[in-house]
């Protein structure tokens, strides 16, 4: 080789995340794109990195990530770029930042602002999914963004809003009108998030129409199913109708886990389901993190009923002496349908993760249980409801709701990626304060660490090929998630005997250790645990993916 290259990234064992065997190559990059991968290969480089005793591997793909709310605030993405994601999908649980109607910004805004960094909110410049596009164009990123459409951002634009209804004719429509808009901007596909408010009002045929015009633009249904728990086989045969009927081209359940210690062992059903799906040609993948606890607002204990007229109605209800019986008799008699977090996990099991003012910032990090006894509450219900209003319901949690065993067992499963769920954050800056689930440090590294080295439930190929070409392929990426000639180069380069999460759920702030080398579109954006001010990212857009070369 004569002429002068960019990246010669040499003596590495390659895993080229098709979850074929590793082998010892070189691999040159210019132009932001692999141009050879060869053994013994000779190269003139302008840059030269020296992998021996490394793995190079494709760059992560986070199919199921929250960082476009963080890039607002801070879009360096260290959490993220740190533990080797080099392309984040956002728009996840229904909760997408565009489309945006003025006559219902104040809700959308309120759903953000639960996820907000203390001290600021979320503006909004923009209406329609291109106009959002073009302006997450121009906020530079470290890493690549691929979004989703989210059913309770276009319900709320343009559908029933927060009403307990179904839409009419006219709000259907103009439903399909924004997925539409939005699919042809570039959107990979719809999420919804059918256990969280205005989303669990929507009856499965309103969303198998709407996921009908997804299916014309060749796009997936992701989604946070309607049930974690004791519903949870209904839910995901429920995820698998809609794909089927609507016409989508694979159907993902985020986060799957089974939640809630009487319905462990369940993943077997679950499993079953996905696997006899995809016999009869429906695809039917899931994504997952690798911890016990969950995360999501401490307003999604509360009973659906609670929820409708949005947060301000929420506030109300928890004032109200009337609502606060009712409250309690639903949580502890059960509704119908209803994953009811608080009898399956126990007041013991949802931790306080983050709050917005000072008055409960002891309490972070800590059990309901625990806090009530230490504050000397006897009736937890008073101390939910203390906590909800003083912090104007703006509070998350964690939720320690899965088994050992059903994690496992979905990790090994060859339709199963694995996926943050997390925020791109910092140690410093304006998330500092909050205590977010450790996901957002470590989930990859965990991986790696914990079901690879330790306990060799997965071959480090199969690892690899679950957090890159999996995805890639899910998404239909058609020259990222590879190390392959004329694709883009997204590479991590770490070393399999150190990589380690440190973040835990008391002291998360913390980055892994043993990743020597995050690039992205070519690019070293992480040496030794520098980053650099460098922001290679791109966002990608569903046809411009599917067709480029």
């Amino acid at each position: 080789m004569t002429e002068e290259i960019d990246l010669f990234i040499q003596n590495g064992t390659i895993v080229n995340g098709s979850g074929s065997k590793p082998f010892k190559a070189d691999v040159c990059v210019n132009d932001g794109k692999i141009t050879y991968i060869e053994s013994d290969c000779s190269a003139d480089a302008k840059v030269i990195l020296d992998a021996k005793g490394l793995v190079v591997c494709p760059g992560f793909i986070d199919i199921h990530s929250h960082s476009g709310t963080s890039i607002p605030f801070d879009n360096r993405l260290e959490s993220m770029i740190r533990q080797g994601v080099t392309t984040s999908v956002i728009g996840n649980c229904g909760s997408s930042l565009a489309p945006i109607n003025d006559d219902t910004i104040d809700i959308i805004q309120s759903e953000f602002d639960v996820f907000s960094p203390p001290g600021h909110k979320l503006k909004i410049t923009w209406h329609s999914f291109r106009e959002y596009l073009e302006i997450l164009e121009k906020t530079e990123t470290p890493i690549n963004m691929a979004t989703l459409v989210g059913f309770g951002t276009v319900r709320i634009a343009a559908g029933p809003a927060v009403d307990n209804r179904k839409p009419t004719m006219k709000e259907l429509a103009n439903m399909k009108a924004c997925i539409a808009e939005a699919m042809e901007a570039g959107a990979f596909g719809l999420s919804t998030g059918l256990f969280y408010a205005p989303q669990t009002f929507a009856s499965t045929e309103e969303i198998i129409e709407l996921a009908k015009t997804v299916a014309k633009h060749n796009g997936i249904y992701a989604s946070h199913i309607r049930g974690e728990g004791a519903t949870v086989v209904q839910a995901v045969k429920e995820l698998i109708h809609i794909v089927e009927k609507s016409g989508c081209r694979g159907g993902q359940i985020s986060h799957h886990k089974i939640a809630g210690k009487p319905y462990w062992g369940t993943s077997r059903v679950t499993l079953r389901l996905i696997a006899n799906a995809n016999s009869r040609g429906i695809r039917i993948t899931c994504d997952q993190y690798p911890y016990n606890r969950g995360m999501t607002s401490l307003i999604s204990v509360l009973p659906p009923w609670v929820h409708e007229g949005g947060m301000e109605m929420i506030l109300d209800h928890l004032r109200t002496p009337t609502s606060q019986m009712q409250i309690t008799r639903d949580v502890n008699g059960g509704v119908e349908g209803w994953e009811n977090i608080i009898k399956e996990v126990g007041w013991d099991g949802i931790y306080i993760a983050s709050v917005k003012t000072s008055k409960w910032r002891s309490a972070q990090g800590k059990s309901l249980q625990q806090i009530g006894e230490e504050r000397g509450y006897s009736d937890y219900f008073t101390l939910l409801f203390k906590i909800l209003l003083d912090e104007a319901g703006e509070v998350s949690m964690t939720i320690e709701s899965m088994g050992e065993e059903d994690i496992r067992r979905i990790m090994k499963d060859k339709h199963t990626m694995i996926a943050t769920d997390g925020w791109g954050i910092s140690p410093s800056g304006v998330f500092s304060n909050i205590k977010p689930h450790p996901r957002s440090y470590g989930t990859y590294p965990r991986v790696l660490r914990k079901y690879v080295r330790e306990e060799k439930l997965l071959t480090l190929e199969e690892a690899i090929w679950k957090m890159s070409g999996l995805p890639a392929e899910t998404l239909g990426l058609r020259n990222r998630g590879l190390i392959r000639e004329r694709f883009f180069a997204d590479i991590v380069v770490f070393d399999s005997k150190k990589i380690r999460d440190k973040s835990t759920f008391l002291i998360p702030h913390q980055f892994p250790v043993g990743i020597q080398y995050v690039i992205v579109n070519g690019e070293i954006v992480v040496d030794d645990g520098t980053q650099f001010d460098v922001f290679p990212g791109k966002v990608l857009r569903n046809e411009t993916e599917m067709t480029s070369t």
